[in-house]
């Protein structure tokens, strides 16, 4: 069985970092492309950042330069670096795995108060 498991979320002040992670199971997180998505209270899923199979990372523009997507494959695990964090960044943090067969985590919750 296929399982994402998202950590890390919490409250911080505008300006802060948080690291947040996805734990795979099931899966690995070398064979398909993994991304992060996030959705604010009252707007759709948006997606945020993205490291494929090589390696190479895009990110939306609201994060370039300020959040980083990486992985550890012997932790079988993908990470999401955010800094200068903004209220606006405010949102609940999904991983998925990208692919023929889409699996999504059940989203960690970060807040960035002004």
């Amino acid at each position: 069985q296929v399982q994402l498991v998202e950590s890390g979320g919490g409250l911080v002040q505008a300006g802060g970092s948080l690291r947040l992670s996805c734990a795979a199971s099931g899966t690995s997180v070398t064979i398909n492309p993994m991304g992060w998505y996030r959705q604010a209270p009252g707007k759709q899923r948006e997606f945020v950042a993205i490291i494929t199979r090589g390696g190479t990372t895009t990110y939306a523009d609201s994060v370039k330069g300020r959040f980083t997507i990486s992985r550890d494959n012997a932790k079988n695990t993908v990470y999401l670096q955010m800094i200068s964090l903004k209220p606006e960044d405010t949102a609940v943090y999904y991983c998925k795995r990208i692919g023929f067969v889409e699996v999504w985590g059940q989203g960690t919750l970060v807040t960035v108060s002004s």
